[in-house]
């Protein structure tokens, strides 16, 4: 297979596309501004390819902030893509479509993934879509865009999860989850006080959230927000830890980009070594893949502040590029198979 990476700064949809010859499978990256027309252009120019979109920052070499990025897969590539309506509510309701899909392109556990773009309530998504994807073995990456809106085959949608099942026919497929933060002293918290709607937690061992987080870090009530980048917190998953954001203060609560409950057990993070940690990375995939047709992959927006703050994102997306035909997109969450986390990367690896 082949992957294709084509943007515009500008947002000229067809300066994006151009070079793009007889795709499977497209994904679009687009401004909020734009969204509405690159999405109906798209289908007019590639009409019945299946393809997903959402509003989001698109990169290869280097990020695309304001403009439009489209990726596709070709030559080698059996998909189909969906959307799943009423995320918010009751998205189980439209898991045959989901089930259609996956029997559509008879793929296995080896060769095939699924790809999302969420708009929200991504842990309900998750645990719906893995529900089907489980029993078949396949793997799963993707995340949510900007705006409240993802596309599929030319339509928007709110309140939506957008997915494409990529079977890849000349080889195998693996996904793989990058975590840059490492347990921070010996700290264990049960949540307590929780809202599961608006994702808060309000105690920590019983005590105010907020005023645990500022007495072991030593910060002030404005400095969370900006120190959640270093330290948050972790969810024990497992064997697993899923990353935490830390999104706003609540009077003593903290409002989180990922739903906690009561009684779920926490800990705090700290930033590890980044740098040592891509590198890792990419002798894994390495070792994994000798040959690799393409790399896609999912950076948290925190990861990407992050990395930008520290001069290191430009160095980050050329270390990546050595993989190869490496492109991706900057999400407000990310998905690796049924976990939802924060602050991660997430990608998929195409023999």
């Amino acid at each position: 297979m082949r992957q294709f990476y084509g943007m515009s700064r500008s947002g000229d949809l067809k300066e994006a596309v151009r070079g793009l010859n007889s795709p499977q499978f497209i994904m679009l990256l687009s401004n909020e501004a734009q969204f509405e027309a690159h999405v109906k252009a798209l289908e007019a120019i590639y009409p019945g390819i299946p393809s997903i979109g959402c509003i989001g920052m698109g990169y290869d070499t280097g990020i695309v902030e304001k403009g439009v990025a489209v990726i596709a897969f070709s030559d080698g590539v059996k998909a189909t893509a969906n959307v799943l309506e009423q995320v918010s509510v009751m998205p189980v309701k439209y898991i045959s479509r989901l089930e259609q899909d996956v029997a559509k392109t008879g793929g296995t556990n080896r060769d095939t993934v699924c790809i999302d773009f969420c708009s929200g309530n991504d842990a309900c998504v998750l645990t719906t879509v893995y529900s089907v994807l489980k029993k078949n073995g396949i793997q799963l990456v993707g995340g949510t865009g900007d705006g409240g809106k993802v596309s599929a085959n030319g339509r928007i949608y709110q309140d939506a999860a957008a997915y494409g099942i990529i079977r890849n026919l000349n080889g195998r497929v693996k996904t793989y989850k990058e975590n840059i933060y490492r347990q921070h002293g010996s700290y264990r918290f049960i949540a307590s006080n929780t809202d599961r709607a608006r994702c808060m937690i309000g105690s920590l061992n019983g005590m105010p959230a907020k005023q645990v987080y500022k007495d072991i870090l030593h910060v002030t009530d404005q400095q969370i927000l900006t120190q959640t980048f270093k330290n948050p917190f972790g969810k024990i998953n497992g064997d697993d830890t899923c990353i935490i954001s830390i999104k706003e203060v609540s009077g003593n609560s903290l409002a989180c980009f990922r739903q906690v409950n009561d009684s779920d057990v926490l800990n705090l993070l700290e930033l590890g070594d980044y740098r040592a940690t891509v590198q890792e990375t990419i002798r894994s995939i390495c070792r994994d893949f000798p040959r690799r047709s393409a790399v896609f992959s999912v950076n948290c927006l925190f990861r990407y502040k992050l990395f930008s703050e520290n001069n290191y994102m430009q160095t980050y997306l050329k270390e990546m590029a050595a993989l190869g035909c490496h492109a991706g997109f900057v999400g407000y969450g990310e998905h690796y198979n049924n976990c939802f986390v924060n602050q991660s990367m997430t990608c998929v690896v195409f023999e």
